[in-house]
């Protein structure tokens, strides 16, 4: 391997320790057992490894930055996050490094915010939303979290971490109890996949609140999607070619899925909610601009923002913290949906 590749990383790999450990027996100031030390030492020794600054300053130094992973910062939901994790950052004099993940190569984001010696990460959406965890990133995370505490909005099976999640069954929850109360009995679920969480929490209480109401449930009623506009057209285009039996509403897995099934409703010389009544959730600036507006499931962002970041200070304060913590959903009604008598 050549030498400029070589970095506290690749040797806490190859030696079978944490980042934290090799930093450690680099500074020489934390006890680090004789085995693990002459492990170290010895591909210290083989590679002729020169730690720079950074790494030599990792253990005892704390640096005020928060680092925070996101999926996408396009999409509304991410961006509004990030802008209250910042705002609360900000009051608690913590700057935050942010960073897209695009699904593309997380370990590489870890390590760079690693590198750049924040003293807690933050991740919402990514590889903490599926339903299977990844192994080598689950390993990888826990190398981190050895040094540093990590905090996600997902699950991660076998993680070091603790968690901040929207509770999805009483989002869905509150939404289907909306749409039964106004008299609608066929109720679609289009958009999202079923490999990731949140996703799949929301159909499993979908399909357990038809059961407890004595509604019909149709496997055609759910709809795959990309988590975009163009993911909501395409699916409720494939919806509407399939000659079904048009439902009474449709809950669409986010506000920009909405968009999508709004405009191909239309397309299809149908209006909403005459036709169709549409709701969705996250409830960003999208369901306030969108015509009709739509009604949608929120979550207090500010205080969801506040959580994650006053959890993150907390950790590194090596304070007490809860290991899952879940934040409640809330049902912001407008023209979208109409009443069935």
């Amino acid at each position: 391997m050549a030498k400029e590749n070589i970095s506290i990383y690749t040797i806490a790999k190859e030696a079978g320790v944490s980042p934290a450990t090799v930093s450690r027996v680099v500074t020489n100031n934390a006890k680090v057992s004789d085995e693990k030390k002459k492990k170290v030492q010895e591909i210290i020794d083989k590679y002729d490894f020169q730690p720079n600054a950074l790494a030599r300053g990792l253990s005892n130094t704390k640096s005020r930055i928060i680092g925070l992973l996101v999926a996408d910062i396009r999409n509304p939901f991410y961006a509004t996050m990030a802008v209250e994790c910042e705002k609360t950052a900000y009051e608690q004099d913590y700057m935050l490094l942010l960073c897209n993940t695009f699904r593309e190569n997380e370990i590489k984001d870890l390590k760079r915010m690693f590198e750049q010696r924040v003293d807690a990460i933050i991740q919402i959406g990514g590889k903490v939303d599926g339903v299977l965890s990844d192994e080598e990133y689950v390993d990888y995370l826990n190398r981190i979290a050895d040094s540093i505490p990590i905090l996600i909005t997902g699950k991660l099976d076998g993680a070091d971490c603790c968690q901040i999640n929207i509770d999805e069954g009483q989002s869905m929850e509150i939404l289907m109890e909306y749409l039964v109360n106004n008299g609608h009995q066929n109720i679609a679920l289009i958009g999202g996949r079923k490999d990731v969480k949140s996703t799949y929490d929301k159909r499993l209480r979908y399909k357990q609140l038809l059961r407890r109401h004595g509604m019909p449930f149709y496997e055609d009623y759910i709809v795959d999607s990309l988590y975009n506009i163009e993911g909501g057209y395409e699916a409720m285009n494939k919806f509407l070619q399939a000659d079904l039996p048009l439902p009474t509403a449709i809950i669409a897995i986010n506000d920009f899925t909405a968009v999508g099934i709004m405009q191909a409703i239309k397309e299809h010389g149908m209006s909403i909610p005459e036709d169709i009544s549409l709701a969705s959730f996250d409830n960003t600036y999208i369901a306030e601009s969108s015509l009709p507006r739509l009604t949608s499931v929120g979550y207090d962002y500010q205080q969801f923002g506040k959580s994650l970041v006053n959890t993150a200070i907390s950790m590194i304060q090596k304070q007490e913290v809860a290991k899952i913590q879940l934040i409640k959903s809330e049902l912001v009604i407008r023209e979208s949906c109409k009443k069935i008598n």
